[in-house]
């Protein structure tokens, strides 16, 4: 099926949060740094509550207000979100969150979201949080000249996390 990306309405809120917490239970697990499908609801599961929703739909409404500022794509297989990249504009770029459910992976969908993406953010210094653990991840930042800068925070006691930067010099795409 093809994958559409498109900026999203204030009524797919709940379905972002959604996405988002099927994204951490099929990302996240790691044994080793104690983190289960329990520690993933304890400490995500609010994302997919009303709560979460409203949360997301206040950030479609400012993103679709200022668009200079807020940046938010999703992307949909036929009526279903599947991914989404959303980012903001303060003193540098911030990327993220930016995820991809299992299905959608490696089908062309998140190197056209970040595309997008870095065509708003323009020759902006940017920054992301990345779980170090996420290999996929990470080389998928790298190819678009995202270097990690040796800035670690541990989540919530665990999700080990590494910072990574692009300058605004940077012109690196997918290779």
């Amino acid at each position: 099926m093809t994958h559409v990306i498109e900026a999203p309405r204030a009524e797919d809120a709940e379905s972002l949060g959604t996405v988002q917490l099927r994204a951490w239970l099929q990302t996240y697990p790691n044994e080793e740094a104690g983190i289960d499908e329990r520690w993933i609801r304890e400490h995500r599961g609010s994302c997919a509550t009303g709560e979460g929703t409203a949360q997301w739909r206040e950030f479609i409404v400012a993103a679709n207000q200022r668009p200079d500022l807020l940046f938010c794509r999703v992307v949909r297989s036929g009526t279903e979100i599947v991914g989404f990249l959303c980012g903001r504009r303060d003193d540098m770029v911030a990327l993220g969150p930016m995820y991809l459910l299992d299905e959608a992976q490696g089908k062309g969908a998140g190197g056209r979201m970040m595309s997008e993406f870095l065509a708003w953010a323009g020759s902006a210094p940017m920054r992301l949080w990345v779980t170090e653990y996420n290999e996929r991840a990470v080389r998928f930042y790298e190819r678009y000249g995202f270097k990690a800068t040796g800035e670690r925070e541990i989540w919530r006691g665990r999700l080990p996390n590494v910072r990574m930067i692009r300058d605004s010099a940077s012109s690196v795409g997918p290779g």
